[in-house]
């Protein structure tokens, strides 16, 4: 009798395939499955070829039988009404038990209803963040699982085997929380990944086009970057990008558009911090500064009737590269401070239990945003689990508290440069915002008083207990009584 497979994977797309293959490296048999038959077949003949225990299936119920009890399913497909789809049509064929994981980057909502619906019918799912692309998928990604916890002794083993090992060996994957928690967790690692990428792309148009580094000279000077404070994968390959010559001899980067797409995880971030009321305001500013790129024809119609500040740098470019270096660390702080703070919103929103220094961990290989400091912040969630945020523990209170001057010289030398910097500006802006005992909400709450009657609370009076004046002598007593929307 042929032997039944370890897990199955449908969706043979390169993220699906590299998956297979990494399964299949840690002695999992895998069964695949394509909508798509000649996909298969190519996949099975060319990067699985010679592979026994990678068992093709030219048909869905063909796919099914072929696994072991409980099966295990993974769907490597767009997200949206593609895996509700191939979920009606495995469901008749499966068993109760049987279990259901989608990789892909769903949407939270829709995770946890898949949970909630397939639970009722009997099945387990698992909605699981998969972070690392292609290279990830294929050596060892960051995987992020939540939904039905009876599922996770099912898939521990798998998962756990084929993730990234962070440098003393832990693997980047636990279980992180009921219903869409772990799709949660993706999308915020999404978003700042989203952060950091704007972050980077404006210190080097700073630099670039405001103080005349050639695009040669800021490939060693990422690279060295990377060997400090700042080492991550996003610095390491932009090094490396800067680097890459075009057929002319040209850097090619300058040759590319610059017009930048998103598939809309980042705006996902925002949609949801609105809505928590979470002032995410860089990974924010990062969606928006895509969306203005995208208007290149109108930006360059713009650019010939407002031209740019007619000011020259001046000063020690070496020096300025340093600061320059100094503010990114800080903002980037910044971006996963709001990251982490977005997170816990949701906690607290969808009562989840989560464990911070655990995602931290997570992230610390593998994943796109891996990063020197995400040790820093794995271990000051450890230090205090219940710290309210990043900002506050010694660690990164001491580093912005050093880099706070540096910051705000390359905040000012952009706005006299012209130079936009929206999300190092923003991310310096909340910084003064969250550092700041006393805002101008005061005069916005008075404001809304005045024009719409909806009270005030007063520095006199305990919080909580609201407040109305007639301000102009024919409002009267009533309010609109006070809420949030």
């Amino acid at each position: 009798m042929k032997a039944k497979s370890d897990i199955g994977l449908l969706g043979l797309a390169v993220m699906g395939q590299n998956l297979v293959l990494n399964m299949n490296d840690h002695g999992y048999t895998v069964s695949v499955f394509n909508r798509t038959p000649a996909k298969t077949r190519a996949f099975k003949s060319g990067p699985a070829a010679g592979r026994d225990s990678v068992i093709a299936a030219y048909d869905l119920e063909e796919f099914v039988q072929s696994l072991k009890q409980p099966r295990r399913v993974m769907l490597m497909v767009k997200a949206g009404h593609v895996v509700d789809n191939f979920i009606s049509m495995l469901v008749p064929l499966l068993d109760p038990g049987d279990i259901i994981i989608d990789g892909g980057n769903s949407h939270f909502p829709d995770t946890t209803r898949r949970t909630h619906d397939l639970a009722q019918k009997g099945l387990l799912y698992i909605g699981t963040g998969v972070s690392g692309g292609e290279e990830g998928a294929r050596h060892g990604p960051s995987i992020m699982p939540g939904g039905n916890k009876k599922a996770w002794p099912a898939v521990r083993d798998i998962f756990r085997s084929i993730a990234a090992k962070t440098p003393n060996g832990e693997p980047c994957c636990d279980w992180i929380g009921p219903d869409g928690a772990g799709h949660y967790v993706k999308m915020i690692h999404n978003g700042i990944e989203y952060g950091d990428m704007q972050l980077i792309a404006e210190t080097y148009h700073l630099l670039h086009a405001g103080c005349g580094v050639s695009t040669e000279e800021l490939g060693a000077v990422f690279e060295r970057w990377n060997s400090g404070e700042l080492e991550s994968f996003l610095i390491e390959i932009t090094a490396e990008i800067l680097t890459v010559k075009d057929t002319d001899g040209t850097p090619l980067v300058e040759h590319i558009l610059d017009a930048a797409g998103q598939k809309g995880t980042g705006k996902w971030t925002g949609i949801d911090a609105l809505e928590l009321g979470v002032p995410v305001t860089l990974i924010v500013e990062a969606v928006f500064s895509r969306a203005l790129s995208s208007y290149k024809s109108e930006r360059q119609e713009a650019s010939r009737h407002f031209s740019a500040p007619n000011i020259p740098f001046s000063g020690s470019r070496n020096a300025f590269v340093e600061k320059v270096r100094t503010a990114l660390y800080a903002a980037k702080i910044v971006s996963y401070a709001q990251g982490f703070m977005q997170i816990s919103a949701a906690a607290h929103q969808n009562d989840w239990k989560l464990d911070y220094g655990s995602i931290a961990r997570m992230w610390r290989a593998g994943c796109i945003i891996r990063s020197r400091f995400l040790g820093e912040i794995t271990r000051a969630f450890e230090d205090n689990p219940k710290l309210k945020n990043l900002l506050l523990a010694p660690f990164f209170a001491d580093a912005v508290r050093k880099a706070a001057p540096a910051w705000r010289e390359v905040v000012i030398e952009a706005v006299r440069l012209g130079i936009p910097v929206p999300a190092l500006s923003s991310a310096l802006a909340f910084f003064d915002g969250y550092r700041s005992e006393t805002l101008p909400a005061n005069i916005v709450q008075a404001q809304r008083d005045y024009f719409g009657a909806h009270t005030y609370e007063r520095t006199d009076h305990p919080r909580g207990e609201f407040f109305h004046t007639d301000w102009t002598g024919t409002g009267g007593d009533v309010s609109a009584g006070s809420y949030n929307a």
